[in-house]
């Protein structure tokens, strides 16, 4: 293919060019606001200045132990001072920084961290014996051929202080100590190229090893800034955390945090009574979460709230598709939703249900099911699409046809560490494969509709298990739900629901309760739609609030198939 053409032949040079990065985010941030608040963790309070100073030691000390270009640094801990701080000082240094779901166990972390060939482990206090088995499983694996990574603790006030006294005994070195070893002015260089590693994150893995996404300083530039602009983000927010950075890089907030000058307000665990003290008590403006937090903060007691809320509060959620009642009841609440989708493997959230003023107008259940659907790309998105699996042609634009949503550009991982066939799997045709099924509407809207694994074939048509379960969320008594194919004598396979019922039910006659879903269901949606059998009981979740749905498709396979009727 021949050059494109120009107007001239002015080259670029260091005065202006150079690689996009974050990391330059948190230096203007300690120049404008050095005093303003940057991370409160409990009676813990750092400043801007604070931040950049301690991620600069922080990069300092690891570079001082070679640890630089090339370099993985594993981080296992909750949403702590620490893992903020390790999304900056980590790249300072050249290297990459992998944050790790502290949900899972030994086994899965011993993977993560061979694979990812981690020559640092920073490891919060309560979490230490996880690594020290993780470690010790990859030891017993690689016998005399084992190196120990760089053991350091972090330590937290909030908490009893004997496991971290415990790790100190075992030899590791405690965080502050080892920032002590670092130059506050230490002289960190940006990436000369922006398609430079910045992160590694692993995706859930629920039926294979988990693969781990690569991404690239230029991408988490741009996504971090498009998720200020779609949210509408103002300078100087306050942030809670209650979504894990270890889950997409806190959606790359991380970033955009010290974009934005804002304050990290941090959550070790998150209940409903959290969000609410601190929405009164320390100015919180904005915060994420999987629909499951939301369904959290809806059900509450009335002991753990404080409503009205002092202000409007914005939540952004992902992670799952909300069911239209959940974004309904969050609007009475007082709480503006902005209501994204996106994959790990897309820096987190890469479009957005863009909220449109005419929809104003519209009756709440109307506009609780537009707000439900996935809309459009981000800014920092350039391609957006939904396919034909077969043909790759776009479907048609009716709100019906099914087909892949699939993406393209700077938003979307350099790829799978060390796995070229998931690669050219993923990467086919051009376009990143989601794996979601979706349809896209008249106005250009995208919907998820289903994984492609989560479709219920039953009798030879497809059945949407998403559409299933907005039905069935929909039936007073439910708290909770999630649907998944169960063998069926009949039919092949038949919707299964599995159902979590709110505390102020009584819940004791199953099989009523069943037969009243059942026949709620049945009032809304296609014959072959409604669930043949109803499970009840608590729904296993990831750290991110996910359902596991592995699993009750396991459990749904124990059941053995609906019995075909005798009558």
């Amino acid at each position: 293919m021949a050059a494109e053409r120009d107007i001239d032949d002015l080259p670029r040079n260091d005065a202006n060019y150079t690689a996009l990065t974050p990391l330059w985010f948190l230096e203007r941030a300690a120049v404008a606001h050095p005093a303003r608040a940057s991370v409160v963790h409990g009676p813990v309070r750092y400043t801007w200045a604070d931040t950049y100073t301690r991620c600069r030691r922080l990069a300092s000390a690891l570079a001082r132990r070679s640890v630089g270009h090339g370099s993985t640094v594993a981080v296992i801990a909750p949403n702590v001072p620490a893992v903020y701080e390790a999304h900056f000082g980590v790249p300072m240094a050249g290297a990459v920084v992998n944050c790790v779901n502290i949900r899972l166990n030994a086994a899965t972390v011993a993977f993560l961290l061979e694979h990812s060939s981690a020559e640092v482990v920073m490891v919060d206090q309560e979490f230490f014996s996880l690594a020290e088995d993780s470690l010790r499983i990859i030891a017993d694996k690689k016998k005399g051929a084992f190196k120990q990574p760089l053991l350091i603790v972090i330590g937290d006030q909030t908490c009893d202080p004997a496991a971290l006294q415990d790790a100190l005994r075992k030899g590791a070195i405690e965080y502050e100590t080892f920032l002590e070893s670092g130059d506050p002015n230490f002289a960190w260089k940006p990436p000369q190229d922006e398609w430079k590693s910045i992160a590694l994150g692993y995706t859930s893995g629920t039926t294979s090893n988990p693969k781990g996404v690569v991404l690239h300083h230029r991408g988490a530039y741009l996504m971090s800034l498009s998720g200020a602009l779609i949210w509408g983000m103002n300078e100087g927010a306050v942030y809670l955390w209650t979504l894990p950075m270890f889950h997409c890089n806190g959606w790359c907030y991380t970033w955009t945090l010290a974009a934005l000058c804002g304050t990290s307000i941090c959550l070790r665990q998150v209940s409903a009574k959290a969000i609410f003290s601190a929405i009164a008590n320390q100015g919180v403006t904005h915060f994420c979460g999987a629909p499951v937090v939301l369904t959290t903060i809806i059900n509450a007691p009335p002991a753990d709230t404080i409503l009205p809320l002092p202000r409007v509060v914005d939540v952004m959620t992902a992670g799952a598709a909300p069911p239209p009642s959940v974004l309904e009841a969050m609007s009475k609440l007082g709480f503006r939703i902005t209501h994204t989708y996106g994959l790990s493997e897309t820096y987190g959230p890469s479009t957005v249900c863009a909220w449109k003023p005419e929809w104003d107008s519209l009756p709440a259940d109307e506009r609780a099911r537009l707000h439900a659907r996935q809309g459009i790309r981000y800014v920092g998105l350039e391609g957006l699409d939904v396919v034909d699996t077969k043909t790759m042609a776009p479907v048609p634009a009716d709100g019906t046809t099914m087909g892949e949503i699939v993406m393209r550009g700077n938003g979307v991982m350099k790829g799978y560490l060390k796995n070229p066939k998931a690669n050219a799997e993923a990467f086919e045709n051009g376009w990143f494969h989601s794996g979601d099924l979706g349809v896209r509407h008249a106005d250009g809207y995208i919907e998820v509709r289903d994984r492609a694994k989560d479709i219920i074939i039953s009798g030879g048509e497809n059945i949407s298990s998403l559409e299933v379960e907005k039905a069935v969320y929909m039936h007073p008594a439910v708290l909770e739900a999630s649907v998944v194919a169960r063998a069926d004598e009949q039919w092949g396979e038949s919707p299964c629901a599995f159902v979590t019922v709110k505390d102020s039910v009584d819940g004791s006659d199953e099989a009523v309760l069943a037969r009243d879903i059942m026949k709620f269901c049945r009032e809304r949606l296609p014959g072959y739609w409604v669930p043949k059998s109803v499970v009840f009981g608590p729904l296993p979740k990831t750290a991110t609030g996910k359902i596991k749905k592995h699993e009750l498709r396991a459990k749904a396979k124990k059941l053995g198939p609906v019995r075909k009727s005798r009558m």
